[in-house]
């Protein structure tokens, strides 16, 4: 018999971009990554690294988070091939979880082309599963409305949305409620990537 999803250690990452700019490929500036532990965020789990970023490529000026601020850090940052070192036994073949996962399957893969990753839950699509009638299904709006804001602030303090690992923590402690809510609790990995 399989196994309920709150048995299961789950990694929950997240990715901070430069946003797509003209004549420049989106990249990744931040990662973040926490794991949830039998349905239960860990947070001594919390991992986190800048990317290298070119210090003469141009972001996106809408692209969130505090990138302004931090420009030289990143231009002297690690480079993705040496974080995928510190993660790499986080992430392969191990379920994978982020708020609307495109984005993470994308820089994921592309920092190690040659692994297969997941299976994904999106804490997005299930958040409109869950709950129908919310107005906005945007992570720090999401968690605003459930509640969840003074949970996460507890967790990592002195972050704000859209810092890679706050975002991640966010995710966690999002797919953490939904796991409490009646009936998650029982589904396997595999009906909770299905829905």
């Amino acid at each position: 018999m399989a196994q309920t999803i709150k048995k299961i250690s789950i990694t929950v990452l997240d990715y901070e971009t430069t946003g797509s700019v003209s004549g420049y490929p989106n990249e990744p500036w931040q990662i973040g990554l926490v794991t949830l532990k039998e349905g239960q965020v860990d947070a001594s789990s919390m991992f986190e690294s800048l990317l290298k970023v070119d210090s003469s490529r141009p972001f996106n000026s809408h692209a969130p988070g505090r990138h302004a601020l931090i420009r030289n850090e990143l231009s002297h940052a690690p480079a993705p091939s040496e974080i995928w070192k510190k993660i790499k036994e986080r992430v392969l073949d191990k379920p994978l979880c982020a708020h609307n996962v495109g984005t993470e399957k994308k820089f994921l893969q592309r920092m190690a082309p040659l692994h297969s990753f997941g299976p994904w839950i999106d804490t997005l699509r299930l958040a409109r599963k869950a709950w129908p009638t919310l107005s906005s299904y945007a992570l720090d709006d999401l968690t605003r409305s459930l509640n969840l804001k003074s949970k996460i602030d507890s967790i990592i303090q002195d972050r704000e949305a859209h810092d890679a690992l706050y975002d991640s923590v966010a995710s966690a402690v999002l797919l953490e409620h939904l796991l409490e809510q009646p009936g998650w609790n029982q589904l396997t990995l595999d009906s909770i990537v299905a829905l």
